[in-house]
């Protein structure tokens, strides 16, 4: 017969899991909103924070690895799944597109794919704060 301590002990290491990948998506999101508004102060007004706009990335950027890890060895949805696959793939492409000079000036993408990245990042702490809803009936797969 199982009590319910052995039920909820095995359930905390799932929880625990969800609530570190949850608070570390959220982390990754703010440095991008933090990196969008450095751009904003050093174009517009002064130009010595675009090196804190690049410390940004060289700071955060490996969480992306982190959660494309995570997102692998947890039970969580494809979708999840899919939406921390594609944070370090788009992080290669602003990279790139900053980086690697083209006569086809592929410089022009690096914000579209900023504003991507952001968007992804932030329908990933969505679709992760949504495992913690009251309605949420997902006994298996997070």
């Amino acid at each position: 017969m199982t009590t319910c301590s052995e039920i909820d002990r095995d359930r905390t290491p799932a929880r625990g899991i969800l609530i570190s990948f949850y608070v570390t998506s959220i982390i990754f999101n703010v440095c991008l909103i933090a990196q969008l508004l450095t751009v904003g102060v050093a174009y517009f007004n002064n130009p010595a924070w675009w090196n804190i706009h690049v410390w940004l990335v060289r700071g955060y950027g490996g969480l992306s690895l982190v959660l494309l890890g995570w997102s692998f060895v947890a039970p969580f949805s494809r979708r999840i799944r899919n939406l921390a696959t594609s944070l370090p793939v788009l992080l290669g492409l602003q990279f790139a597109s900053i980086h690697l000079k083209s006569p086809l000036h592929l410089e022009i993408l690096h914000p579209l794919i900023g504003f991507t990245l952001l968007y992804v990042s932030s329908s990933l702490v969505h679709h992760i704060s949504r495992t913690f809803s009251p309605t949420n009936n997902h006994n298996h797969q997070i």
